[in-house]
């Protein structure tokens, strides 16, 4: 019984929960927003849910000498609660659960989420090392959005903006989520982009792109902004100052890469609140 509970803990780490439940609940947030049946609803939650637990599984499988090199004692493989040969066999039957569950909602649908699942797969085997690892996050979170809109009755299709939005959240999130591990990263030999501009360099790079994915939320629609909205995006740009000025006075601090997360949260706030809004209009394909 021991040894069971023990390895469920380490599968629940090992899935990145805070990712993982963030994804999720915002995919579906917006089939709701979007006024999905529950049904399709489902469908979409528990197709990015094995999608995010399949990328997240992944990653720490094969980052497990990388993270063993550098006694990253967080990592439950490195703590001995999972092993990585579980890690293994655990991302490859979600990924594969999570084949069925995104072509369920439709072929079009179901094959835009395989693609963002796949580029999130990209990232973890070679691209998260390499100047372009921003690319896997900027294209699966555009996908992500599209997949949730094509589920819905009729195929419809987003607004450029709502597809511009969330790849700049990803490109944000992406190089604000490394800042914690930026050293234990480069000692293992992974320099990615936020890497290779250091740490208070990305974390202006991430702040400008949440800042920029807010601006877009809030300036993109056709209609006047709302109160809440103009509201929202200034607690986002209160948020991303502190943050930046944090970052220049003491680069070490935590808080630069904590800010950004309430940066992003913001940003995933609106993009709810859009709702309908984020489906275009047959005559609004293109900006």
């Amino acid at each position: 019984m021991r040894r069971t509970t023990v390895s469920l803990r380490g599968l629940v780490l090992a899935s990145h929960p805070g990712p993982t439940a963030v994804v999720t609940g915002l995919a579906t947030g917006l089939a709701v927003g979007l006024g999905s049946t529950s049904g399709t609803t489902l469908l979409v939650t528990g197709a990015v849910l094995t999608g995010q637990l399949s990328v997240g599984w992944s990653n720490d499988w094969l980052d497990a000498e990388r993270d063993r090199a550098v006694h990253r004692v967080g990592k439950p493989v490195v703590s001995g609660l999972v092993s990585s040969t579980a890690l293994r066999s655990s991302a490859l039957a979600a990924v594969s659960l999570c084949a069925v569950l995104s072509l369920a909602t439709g072929i079009v649908p179901g094959s835009v989420h395989l693609l963002a699942v796949a580029s999130a797969w990209a990232y973890n085997l070679r691209i998260k090392a390499t100047a372009a690892s921003w690319v896997p996050y900027a294209v699966s979170f555009s996908l992500l959005l599209l997949f949730v809109v094509l589920a819905q009755p009729g195929r419809p299709t987003p607004t450029w903006w709502g597809l511009l939005a969330a790849s700049l959240l990803g490109v944000g999130a992406h190089v604000a989520n490394v800042l914690p591990d930026l050293e234990d990263d480069r000692a293992t030999g992974v320099r990615g982009f936020p890497h290779r501009l250091g740490r208070t360099r990305a974390t202006c790079v991430a702040l400008a792109a949440l800042v920029a994915a807010v601006a877009v939320v809030v300036l993109g629609p056709p209609a006047r902004p709302t109160g809440p909205a103009v509201l929202a995006g200034g607690v986002a740009l209160t948020l991303a100052g502190l943050a930046a000025a944090v970052a220049l006075a003491r680069p070490r601090s935590a808080w630069p890469f904590r800010l950004s997360m309430a940066v992003a949260v913001v940003c995933v706030a609106l993009l709810l609140m859009a709702g309908p809004d984020l489906v275009a209009a047959p005559s609004a394909l293109a900006p």
